[in-house]
């Protein structure tokens, strides 16, 4: 996993990664509370923020690749944004087997309100994560 088996973790080094962990963890339970809150199941404002943030057009595989999800899941959630308006599937110019999809003018709003959420929090927590980022690989935190 790319640490040698005679490298040792100091204290120090086992309380930066927990305390890490935790930040991205409470980062995931803000954005699944926020996409909630905004109507959307979690995994369908993954979805829609993988295809706004590719270069178009995206397929269906392209969307699986993004999310870490077979095909066919990838297919499903297509198909339930594009029945609850949030994208369109066409097939592609280049390829007529290959879906490609559109985020519809709902998906672009409900995405950007959530998108300024996220990027705060981000903001927010940035500092400290960058500190336990310096923490792990050997350097020291900012001061407070």
């Amino acid at each position: 996993m790319g640490q040698s088996a005679d490298e040792t973790l100091a204290p120090a080094d086992y309380a930066a990664l927990a305390a890490f962990r935790h930040a991205l963890r409470r980062f995931l339970a803000f954005s699944r509370a926020a996409a909630q809150e905004a109507g959307l199941p979690p995994q369908q404002h993954q979805a829609l923020l993988a295809i706004k943030g590719a270069r178009p057009p995206v397929s269906v595989g392209q969307l699986a690749e993004s999310l870490i999800v077979a095909p066919h899941t990838a297919a499903e959630l297509a198909e339930r944004l594009e029945a609850a308006g949030l994208v369109t599937r066409a097939p592609s110019a280049a390829d007529r087997r290959r879906l490609d999809l559109t985020l519809t003018g709902k998906a672009e709003a409900v995405l950007g309100r959530l998108s300024a959420a996220h990027r705060a929090e981000l903001r927010a927590v940035g500092p400290l994560l960058r500190d336990l980022l310096r923490t792990i690989e050997g350097g020291e935190p900012d001061p407070p």
